[in-house]
């Protein structure tokens, strides 16, 4: 039986079960980057499958990827695209609304310990800064 052919009460369920295990009301950040896109144009498509594996990697060998009382919760998403087709992987981090370019796994490396895990975003590549709103 698919979810489609479920009823609404066992989709509830089951959907609750799912963001509940991902911690999803616990997430502190979220990073995109764009990654194995259909047409690249920001970057070589080998490069951004690089630097996705490598953020995937890196956070969960950090222990970021899960919820903890002593780090932060780091949920991760590759992208087709962020529209910003040039000087790529382009990723950004959200809430903060830190655009990067040129983000190879050296430059992520960074980003993790200086941004995500010491509140310093890394000037010298980030191309856009808007945060979301506070609620």
């Amino acid at each position: 039986m698919t979810d489609i052919e479920r009823p609404p009460e066992q989709c509830d369920e089951t959907l609750k079960n799912c963001v509940d295990n991902l911690g999803i009301s616990q997430i502190d950040r979220h990073v995109f980057i764009c990654a194995d896109q259909t047409k690249p144009k920001c970057c070589d498509k080998a490069a951004s499958i690089e630097a996705w594996n490598y953020l995937k990697t890196r956070l969960k060998e950090l222990e970021l990827d899960r919820v903890s009382t002593e780090s932060p919760h780091i949920f991760r998403t590759k992208a087709n695209c962020l529209r910003v087709c040039n000087q790529g992987p382009v990723l950004v981090i959200y809430p903060d609304g830190v655009w990067y370019r040129n983000a190879s796994p050296a430059l992520i490396e960074r980003i993790i310990q200086e941004h995500l895990l010491g509140d310093r975003p890394v000037r010298e590549y980030v191309i856009a800064e808007y945060p979301l709103p506070q609620p």
